[in-house]
């Protein structure tokens, strides 16, 4: 009864913080807005022409909406993924299909310089979304073929870790032989930003995280039975390589869509869910999966503010701020585990 009680008080506790920080987002930035023009605005109070309204709704609210989905879809995609392999460190990038993300942007932005073809159009943030998107469903479409041709689900995690690294290998030549223009653009896109969205792709992007949520809530049981082992899973009556083979299709879908708008977020989908964990201190998925949403959506939105740098008229990379977020967290369950080991 405490331990419920306990979870209210930080679902509650998440809650605020989220809308806190939501506001926040929109309120703060090179250009400081008050709290009453930035409500007043969100809730369309204003008039659509002044500087607040413009600076909010065309700017600020896609970012920060972007941010909240993005966060849902990579926190998501941890959590299934380390229940899936049964590791702590497994997140959105084992796969391999952020990388066939970066393929993808790569293709577009550096094949120009490679071999002498002029892509003007291609080179649109559209054809950059449409490319990282393409090249990480590719990746997806194979991580699926081994899939269903191997039962055992960490060689399916080991195959997808070394096309990884073929993927990577193939963007790194791509940039040897490309030029500064075209390795300035891909690395730009390669930091991260959750800025690069209209306010239509946004919501979009929110409604995919929603929709994703409401269907992992259908695997909440057999989460639960995988997480103690696959023998298990089937003895009460669940498939354990049906279910594995369709939450892969899934993770990926949602990895696949949180990088093609913002590019590669680092450490969001690995701390998270040990952050969660640690709050409510349980592994049951029915209490995890809600808790890593909001716990994504908050720390990206955190994470967002802070690369923001409020009040000058620079922002830092996102996947500087993460990386420096998400990094301790996982620094602490590894010493945490070593701990629980030794004692």
């Amino acid at each position: 009864m405490q331990h419920n009680s306990r979870n209210k008080v930080w679902f509650v506790g998440l809650v605020v913080l989220l809308a806190l920080l939501f506001v926040a987002n929109l309120g703060m930035g090179s250009v400081m807005l008050p709290w009453k023009q930035v409500l007043r605005a969100l809730f369309g109070l204003s008039s659509s022409g002044n500087t607040a309204w413009v600076i909010v709704h065309d700017y600020r609210l896609p970012q920060a909406v972007t941010a909240v989905a993005t966060g849902i879809l990579l926190s998501m995609s941890g959590l299934v993924l380390q229940t899936l392999f049964r590791n702590p460190l497994a997140g959105p990038s084992v796969l391999g299909i952020s990388s066939g993300a970066s393929l993808g942007v790569a293709l577009v932005l550096l094949s120009g310089s490679v071999f002498g073809w002029q892509l003007p159009a291609a080179a649109s943030d559209f054809g950059i979304v449409v490319a990282a998107f393409l090249g990480a469903l590719g990746v997806l479409a194979l991580i699926l073929f081994v899939s269903s041709r191997v039962s055992n689900v960490v060689t399916v995690l080991i195959i997808g870790i070394m096309l990884g690294y073929v993927v990577s290998a193939v963007v790194s030549v791509l940039q040897f032989f490309s030029g500064s223009e075209d390795l300035h653009a891909y690395v730009l896109w390669g930091l991260g930003s959750f800025s690069k969205t209209t306010v239509i792709q946004s919501f979009r992007l929110l409604e995919m995280a929603f929709a994703g949520m409401v269907i992992l809530l259908f695997y909440v049981q057999p989460l639960n039975a995988l997480l103690l082992g696959e023998r298990y899973a089937q003895s009460i009556g669940f498939h354990p390589v049906r279910i594995q083979k369709r939450l892969i299709l899934l993770t990926g879908l949602f990895i696949a869509a949180g990088t093609a708008f913002t590019g590669p977020i680092a450490f969001l989908g690995l701390a998270v869910p040990h952050l969660a964990r640690s709050l409510f201190k349980t592994s049951r998925h029915e209490v995890l999966l809600p808790a890593t949403v909001l716990s994504g959506a908050v720390l990206a939105l955190f994470c967002n503010l802070v690369a923001k740098l409020p009040g000058y008229d620079v922002s830092l990379p996102i996947n500087a701020v993460t990386s420096l977020v998400g990094a301790p967290v996982i620094i602490a369950v590894i010493m945490k585990n070593r701990h629980l080991k030794t004692d």
